[in-house]
């Protein structure tokens, strides 16, 4: 593993970390949608010992028709949109909540490359949901690099605005 990914990786347990406490003291749940990260914001995040205590569910809507039967994102709007879009995303982020125990959850859905870019939404390209008892947020980020390094900087990336959100 280089230095690079190991500094993220324990960058990232230190992120977990910090959110577990936030959802531990204020009693919350947490649950995740993920579509270009597969799951790895959940493992990330249960990777911590006790994890039960604030880590809820986690859903891998990889495919189209997954987000619409795991999380209600109607087929109108993955039509109208495309599913990397923030109309998706905060759907995916207030479907997580809806089908879930949890009072926060963040979601992802993105182009993690190698192929599958275009032109409006090239590789690296990633919109996030964050519901949270305060609101609705998303914002769209293009990150860098190959299939690995934008996986592992989404799961940063939505660890880190969570952090932000709950604070």
């Amino acid at each position: 593993m280089s230095e690079s990914l190991l500094n993220q990786e324990l960058s990232t347990k230190h992120l977990c970390g910090i959110v577990a406490d936030l959802l531990s003291k204020k009693q919350w749940m947490l649950a995740t949608a993920e579509s270009c990260t597969g799951g790895l914001i959940a493992a990330a995040c249960t990777d911590l010992a006790g994890s039960s205590l604030w880590f809820e569910r986690g859903f891998v809507t990889y495919s189209n028709a997954a987000k619409t039967e795991l999380l209600a994102v109607p087929t109108e709007l993955i039509a109208q949109h495309g599913a990397v879009s923030e109309p998706v995303a905060r759907a995916m982020a207030s479907g997580a909540l809806a089908h879930s125990h949890a009072q926060v959850a963040v979601a992802v859905t993105g182009v993690a490359g190698p192929s599958g870019g275009s032109a409006d939404k090239p590789v690296g390209t990633v919109w996030f949901g964050w519901a949270t008892p305060t609101g609705l947020f998303s914002e769209c980020q293009h990150f860098a690099g190959d299939r690995a390094a934008v996986r592992a900087a989404t799961v940063q990336h939505a660890l880190t605005r969570l952090l932000a959100l709950l604070t």
